[in-house]
């Protein structure tokens, strides 16, 4: 993808959209990713600002269910959700319409959550093969249709929404086929990831297929996802696709300022410079005592290990650093080697 021309400067390159009456302003989302997009990324994240729908972790409904009837506690995935600032969406996944129904009703009307998402599009084995969820039900479109029905019914007045890949294969493209069933089914806006399932996350994602669905939506927006690691790159994926939005996933990981950055660019502003190593480490020291407040000193220095390491990502020193903090089981030795490859100066020792 091309870098922002001068063309660009001044001009504003998207507008915001609706999923049903919730307005996207920036029209730009951060997805939900398993074991990352907690209450505390998710803070870091709207300190820096520049996202217009913020998502959980996504949420196993059976496993919900059987917590709720056994009145046991609910998991860390919905850590901070019923407190938080909204918008907010929560993404479930499961394979069975009334367990889906279910667990959506709940978080639309008990949790009232801005969103509720379903999750078709994650490839991994434990979801697929073994679950029969996520991307194994793009092939069978039906059982699409009967899940989003049950649970928008569940949900109303509370927007559905659904996540998908291009299909399960790339000889087995269905995306067209299943937007229709998508939207057919009552769902208010429809995000499309632009690999398989079989390609996981190798090669490249196919804007060009993600944009050819936009024709064949008659009432709902169409969100695109995929190797959207710059603000350049968002630029150009609404300069250059039929797309009402973009979902930045892993990129944000490594740069949680990425979501401030990127709408800069769409609204033609100054797009901000990255953190400096000083501030760098300030905010991965943030980002601890937050996990911290929540888990404890020794269990947040073990679920910062891999947060720590995405922060590292291209820096000077970063297979080393990596080295060390995956190692670390106490606050102390957490702050210790921050403060050792993050200190302040120029660059990473």
């Amino acid at each position: 993808m091309s870098a922002i021309d001068q063309s660009s400067k001044n001009q504003m390159i998207a507008k915001p959209f609706f999923i049903g009456s919730l307005k996207i302003d920036p029209p730009i989302l951060q997805a939900p990713m398993a074991g990352f997009t907690n209450y505390a990324f998710r803070q870091i994240v709207r300190e820096f600002g520049g996202v217009g729908l913020l998502a959980t972790e996504m949420v196993n409904a059976r496993g919900f269910v059987w917590l709720d009837e056994n009145e046991a506690e609910h998991p860390d995935r919905l850590w901070g959700v019923q407190e938080e600032p909204r918008p907010l969406a929560v993404q479930i996944w499961d394979n069975q319409p009334e367990t889906m129904a279910k667990v959506g009703a709940r978080l639309a009307h008990d949790y009232r959550v801005s969103v509720v998402d379903i999750n078709f599009g994650c490839p991994v084995r434990q979801v697929t093969t073994k679950a029969h969820s996520g991307s194994y039900l793009l092939s069978q479109p039906e059982r699409m249709g009967q899940i989003i029905e049950q649970v928008v019914t569940a949900c109303a007045p509370t927007p559905v929404t659904a996540k998908i890949r291009l299909g399960c294969t790339r000889d087995q493209i269905n995306a067209i086929d299943i937007a229709q069933v998508v939207e057919g089914a009552g769902a208010a806006a429809l995000t499309v990831h632009g690999r398989t399932a079989a390609d996981m996350f190798g090669g490249s994602a196919d804007w060009e297929q993600i944009s050819a669905i936009k024709p064949y939506l008659k009432r709902i927006p169409l969100i695109g996802n995929g190797d959207l690691d710059t603000a350049e790159r968002v630029v150009d994926a609404f300069q250059r696709y039929a797309i009402d939005g973009v979902m930045i996933a892993r990129a944000s990981l490594n740069k949680p300022w990425l979501f401030a950055q990127a709408t800069a660019a769409i609204r033609g502003e100054p797009i901000p410079p990255d953190p400096s190593l000083e501030e760098e480490r300030r905010l991965l020291l943030h980002h601890f005592d937050l996990v911290r407040k929540r888990f404890g000193d020794k269990k947040a220095a073990v679920l910062m290990r891999k947060y720590a390491c995405c922060y590292a990502q291209g820096r000077p020193g970063a297979r080393e650093f990596r080295k060390h903090v995956a190692t670390i089981e106490s606050a102390e030795q957490f702050h210790s080697v921050v403060k050792q490859f993050f200190p302040s100066t120029n660059a990473v020792s």
